[in-house]
């Protein structure tokens, strides 16, 4: 979840907002709109809960076509919205086994689906559709394979909270305290202050949401805490150099005080993996 700072060229900058950079009225209105909309898809019905996660990655797949276009890198955007929602619908609905062969052939599909256009620029738009395949909708697959365990809900959450406990932690104390840039090159407004409140925070959530929600041993909530901010940090970054890159500065406006959908998603889609091989394999599952 970005809060990157633009590059040197490109439009003119927004508006100021102080020291939180963004507009925090807004940004607060919409992230509570999403926390509802998340959660009562959750507890409803677990297949809202896929259609919301299809719709996002879908969405954020359109946005990253749009920044490749901004580069002429032309994205199979067809082939990897079709694939992209099979592997889903797999990995909810029968077993990642399942998926990994939609994703097989989704490669392949890429691959003729860009052939009518000729040799130019075929291993750029190419490997960039299969990229954000990859970055997208594998990663997103193990979201749905959290949700597929009885206490599948409470998983999600436990993932969701410490992964945005994360981001909260490290804004705040990065506007408060921050004075020492992490990776001034990459993301000037991240600060080893701010890494040090999202440690705090996650952890902190990590902690409460597996040990309360999941009937886990606390010592699983400070790995899955840890594994959170940093899995979060590098998605975070790996999405600014990615932007830096095509030189824009948000990969959209969708979002009021956020910017783009995929500005909320890097560190979500950056955790999935881990948070579900750490809540398989040390929580035991729990009727609900």
């Amino acid at each position: 979840m970005s809060h990157s700072s633009g590059t040197a060229a490109g439009p003119d900058p927004a508006p100021s907002h102080g020291r939180a950079g963004r507009d925090l009225p807004a940004a607060i209105g919409v992230g509570l709109t999403l926390g509802v909309t998340i959660v009562a898809s959750l507890f409803l019905l677990k297949d809202l809960f896929l259609l919301v996660v299809l719709a996002a990655l879908l969405v954020g797949l359109w946005e990253l076509s749009r920044a490749f276009g901004s580069a002429q890198i032309r994205i199979p955007i067809v082939p990897i919205g079709v694939g992209g929602t099979v592997m889903l619908v797999s990995a909810f609905y029968a077993d990642m086994e399942t998926a990994a062969v939609a994703m097989a052939l989704t490669v392949i599909g890429t691959l003729v689906w860009r052939l009518s256009d000729g040799a130019d620029g075929f291993v750029r738009d190419a490997s960039a559709g299969i990229f954000c395949l990859a970055y997208l909708f594998l990663m997103g697959a193990f979201v749905l394979l959290m949700l597929t365990e009885d206490d599948g809900p409470f998983r999600i959450v436990a993932f969701i909270v410490a992964t945005v406990a994360s981001d909260i932690g490290g804004y705040v104390a990065g506007v408060l305290f921050g004075k020492h840039p992490m990776a001034p090159t990459i993301s000037p407004k991240k600060s080893w202050e701010g890494f040090a409140g999202s440690l705090v925070a996650g952890i902190g959530a990590g902690v409460l949401t597996v040990t309360l929600a999941l009937d886990g041993r606390w010592w699983v909530g400070l790995l899955l805490g840890v594994a959170g901010v940093v899995l979060a940090t590098l998605g975070d970054l790996s999405e600014s150099l990615i932007k830096r890159d095509l030189g824009i500065k948000d990969m959209g406006s969708i979002l009021p005080g956020h910017g783009g959908l995929m500005d909320r998603l890097d560190s979500l889609i950056a955790v999935a993996p881990a948070a579900w091989l750490i809540l398989h394999y040390l929580v035991p599952v729990t009727s609900t």
